[in-house]
């Protein structure tokens, strides 16, 4: 039992920088992400927030979600650094393209986020939702 622990340890020992980078590389990728699709979004999410607009915080949570999932995946079947990145970068693509084609399908989706309404908030949040357990399951092989 000994030697299985000492090895176990030794395992972690090892691994464990490794994991920091994948996590801190992947940590970063979510947030460029994000900040990307705020920038992007014809209204502003966290001023919207702030002032109360539960619409917005759907919008935003959706999104955020929508693209830890796949990123998440992606960094468990990844092999390397690089990988990581490389797959990173086509989730970041894939789920603003997700946003805009819900966006393009709800006509309208940018005034109806701003004036509040929860309704096209929810059919965007559980689009980005979808999209990103898609590109998940697609890059999972």
């Amino acid at each position: 039992m000994g030697a299985l622990l000492i090895a176990a340890w030794n395992s972690v020992l090892a691994g464990f920088p490794v994991l920091l980078i994948h996590l801190a590389t992947t940590t970063a990728l979510f947030f460029v992400g994000i900040a990307i699709y705020v920038w992007l979004t014809p209204y502003r999410e966290i001023a919207l927030i702030r002032a109360g607009n539960i619409a917005a915080a759907i919008s935003l949570a959706g999104q955020m979600l929508a693209l830890g999932i796949p990123l998440s995946s992606m960094m468990a079947y990844s092999v390397s650094l690089p990988d990581i990145l490389l797959w990173g970068v086509v989730t970041v693509i894939l789920q603003l393209i997700a946003f805009a084609v819900v966006a393009i399908v709800i006509r309208r989706l940018p005034q109806a986020i701003e004036r509040g309404a929860i309704a096209p908030a929810l059919v965007l949040a559980a689009g980005q939702i979808v999209a990103g357990l898609l590109n998940a399951a697609a890059m999972s092989g």
